[in-house]
Protein backbone atom coordinates (compact mmCIF):
# COMPACT_ATOMS: atom_id res chain seq x y z
CA UNK A 1 0.00 0.00 0.00
CA UNK A 2 1.42 3.33 -0.85
CA UNK A 3 1.69 6.11 1.84
CA UNK A 4 -1.16 9.01 1.29
CA UNK A 5 0.08 12.07 -0.50
CA UNK A 6 1.70 14.53 1.69
CA UNK A 7 0.00 18.54 1.05
CA UNK A 8 2.17 20.84 -0.41
CA UNK A 9 4.32 22.80 1.82
CA UNK A 10 3.42 26.67 2.85
CA UNK A 11 6.56 27.03 0.76
CA UNK A 12 5.24 25.64 -2.18
CA UNK A 13 6.91 28.04 -4.54
CA UNK A 14 10.43 27.18 -3.56
CA UNK A 15 12.92 25.07 -5.78
CA UNK A 16 12.04 21.64 -4.11
CA UNK A 17 8.55 22.35 -4.15
CA UNK A 18 8.44 22.54 -8.07
CA UNK A 19 10.83 20.22 -8.48
CA UNK A 20 8.67 17.96 -7.06
CA UNK A 21 5.67 18.77 -9.48
CA UNK A 22 8.33 18.87 -12.29
CA UNK A 23 9.26 14.81 -11.08
CA UNK A 24 5.56 13.85 -10.61
CA UNK A 25 4.81 14.82 -13.57
CA UNK A 26 7.57 13.33 -15.79
CA UNK A 27 6.66 10.10 -13.96
CA UNK A 28 3.04 10.48 -14.68
CA UNK A 29 3.42 11.50 -18.48
CA UNK A 30 5.92 8.14 -18.60
CA UNK A 31 3.51 5.88 -16.51
CA UNK A 32 0.35 7.04 -19.51
CA UNK A 33 2.97 6.51 -22.19
CA UNK A 34 3.62 3.47 -21.40
CA UNK A 35 0.74 2.53 -21.55
CA UNK A 36 0.32 3.16 -24.92
CA UNK A 37 3.72 2.59 -26.22
CA UNK A 38 3.48 -1.38 -26.52
CA UNK A 39 0.26 -1.14 -28.87
CA UNK A 40 1.81 1.20 -30.76
CA UNK A 41 4.66 -0.77 -31.14
CA UNK A 42 2.75 -3.46 -32.59
CA UNK A 43 1.34 -1.90 -35.26
CA UNK A 44 4.71 0.07 -36.32
CA UNK A 45 3.64 3.26 -35.33
CA UNK A 46 4.49 6.00 -32.87
CA UNK A 47 3.46 8.98 -30.50
CA UNK A 48 3.47 11.30 -33.17
CA UNK A 49 0.86 9.16 -34.90
CA UNK A 50 -1.20 8.66 -32.05
CA UNK A 51 -1.20 12.24 -31.13
CA UNK A 52 -2.45 12.97 -34.66
CA UNK A 53 -5.22 10.48 -34.61
CA UNK A 54 -6.34 11.77 -31.11
CA UNK A 55 -6.55 15.67 -32.64
CA UNK A 56 -7.89 14.49 -35.55
CA UNK A 57 -10.87 12.18 -33.75
CA UNK A 58 -11.38 15.12 -31.51
CA UNK A 59 -12.04 17.59 -34.76
CA UNK A 60 -12.89 15.72 -37.79
CA UNK A 61 -12.16 17.67 -40.80
CA UNK A 62 -9.18 19.48 -38.92
CA UNK A 63 -6.72 21.41 -41.84
CA UNK A 64 -3.46 20.17 -41.93
CA UNK A 65 -2.44 23.80 -41.64
CA UNK A 66 -4.21 24.18 -38.00
CA UNK A 67 -3.11 20.39 -36.75
CA UNK A 68 0.61 21.94 -37.97
CA UNK A 69 -0.33 24.79 -35.02
CA UNK A 70 -1.71 22.38 -32.22
CA UNK A 71 1.50 19.40 -32.67
CA UNK A 72 3.85 22.24 -32.79
CA UNK A 73 6.50 20.16 -35.31
CA UNK A 74 7.44 20.95 -38.75
CA UNK A 75 5.85 20.51 -41.93
CA UNK A 76 7.73 17.97 -42.94
CA UNK A 77 7.58 15.59 -39.78
CA UNK A 78 4.00 15.86 -40.14
CA UNK A 79 3.97 15.08 -43.78
CA UNK A 80 5.26 11.63 -43.00
CA UNK A 81 3.15 10.77 -40.12
CA UNK A 82 0.04 11.37 -42.01
CA UNK A 83 1.45 9.81 -45.16
CA UNK A 84 1.57 6.80 -42.82
CA UNK A 85 -1.66 6.89 -41.60
CA UNK A 86 -3.30 7.36 -45.03
CA UNK A 87 -1.89 4.84 -45.84
CA UNK A 88 -2.78 2.29 -43.25
CA UNK A 89 -6.04 3.70 -44.36
CA UNK A 90 -6.07 5.09 -40.87
CA UNK A 91 -6.91 8.71 -41.98
CA UNK A 92 -8.46 10.33 -45.00
CA UNK A 93 -7.89 13.77 -46.30
CA UNK A 94 -10.26 15.71 -48.78
CA UNK A 95 -10.38 19.03 -50.42
CA UNK A 96 -11.27 21.90 -48.46
CA UNK A 97 -15.28 23.17 -49.70
CA UNK A 98 -14.10 27.14 -50.21
CA UNK A 99 -10.30 26.76 -50.35
CA UNK A 100 -9.23 24.14 -52.78
CA UNK A 101 -5.95 24.45 -51.69
CA UNK A 102 -6.82 23.14 -48.15
CA UNK A 103 -6.40 19.74 -47.07
CA UNK A 104 -9.31 18.46 -44.36
CA UNK A 105 -8.38 15.39 -42.51
CA UNK A 106 -10.78 12.92 -40.50
CA UNK A 107 -10.20 9.25 -39.42
CA UNK A 108 -11.70 6.40 -40.70
CA UNK A 109 -13.57 3.82 -39.36
CA UNK A 110 -10.72 1.60 -37.80
CA UNK A 111 -8.80 5.12 -37.63
CA UNK A 112 -11.48 5.55 -34.54
CA UNK A 113 -11.37 2.10 -33.23
CA UNK A 114 -7.69 2.63 -33.02
CA UNK A 115 -8.34 6.29 -31.42
CA UNK A 116 -10.43 4.77 -28.62
CA UNK A 117 -8.64 1.76 -28.12
CA UNK A 118 -5.41 4.08 -27.16
CA UNK A 119 -7.54 6.00 -25.35
CA UNK A 120 -8.95 3.18 -23.35
CA UNK A 121 -5.52 2.66 -22.07
CA UNK A 122 -4.75 6.05 -20.77
CA UNK A 123 -8.45 6.78 -19.84
CA UNK A 124 -8.51 4.04 -17.23
CA UNK A 125 -4.91 5.06 -15.52
CA UNK A 126 -6.32 8.80 -15.19
CA UNK A 127 -9.67 7.55 -14.04
CA UNK A 128 -8.22 5.75 -11.14
CA UNK A 129 -6.33 8.56 -10.29
CA UNK A 130 -8.63 11.22 -10.57
CA UNK A 131 -11.34 8.76 -8.82
CA UNK A 132 -8.38 8.22 -5.37
CA UNK A 133 -7.26 12.56 -5.48
CA UNK A 134 -11.08 13.59 -5.09
CA UNK A 135 -13.12 16.26 -7.33
CA UNK A 136 -11.34 19.19 -5.59
CA UNK A 137 -7.76 17.94 -6.12
CA UNK A 138 -9.13 17.09 -9.81
CA UNK A 139 -10.10 20.79 -10.65
CA UNK A 140 -6.75 22.27 -8.86
CA UNK A 141 -5.06 19.73 -11.26
CA UNK A 142 -7.32 20.64 -14.29
CA UNK A 143 -5.85 24.80 -12.65
CA UNK A 144 -2.16 24.13 -12.59
CA UNK A 145 -2.43 22.48 -16.21
CA UNK A 146 -3.94 25.44 -17.28
CA UNK A 147 -1.55 27.57 -15.63
CA UNK A 148 1.59 25.70 -17.90
CA UNK A 149 -0.23 26.75 -20.70
CA UNK A 150 0.96 29.93 -22.00
CA UNK A 151 -1.79 33.40 -21.42
CA UNK A 152 -1.57 34.10 -25.22
CA UNK A 153 -2.34 30.24 -26.06
CA UNK A 154 -5.49 29.45 -23.85
CA UNK A 155 -8.40 31.47 -26.16
CA UNK A 156 -7.44 29.33 -28.19
CA UNK A 157 -7.13 26.11 -26.12
CA UNK A 158 -10.24 26.75 -24.88
CA UNK A 159 -12.07 27.34 -27.73
CA UNK A 160 -10.94 23.96 -29.41
CA UNK A 161 -12.17 21.80 -26.19
CA UNK A 162 -15.33 23.80 -26.67
CA UNK A 163 -15.47 22.66 -30.72
CA UNK A 164 -14.70 19.11 -30.19
CA UNK A 165 -16.23 16.20 -31.04
CA UNK A 166 -17.88 14.00 -28.21
CA UNK A 167 -14.92 11.21 -27.87
CA UNK A 168 -16.62 8.37 -30.19
CA UNK A 169 -18.63 10.63 -31.72
CA UNK A 170 -18.19 11.00 -35.39
CA UNK A 171 -19.41 14.16 -37.05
Amino acid sequence: MTAPTPAASAQFLREPEIRRGSEMLFFAYSRLTKAVDQNLGERGIGRAHHRALYFIGRHPDISVSELLSILGVTKQSLGRVLTELEDRKLVETRIGDRDRRQRLLRLTDAGYELDTELFNHSRDIISRAYSAAGQQAVTGFWAVLEGLIPPAERDRVHNWRENSVPPGGHR
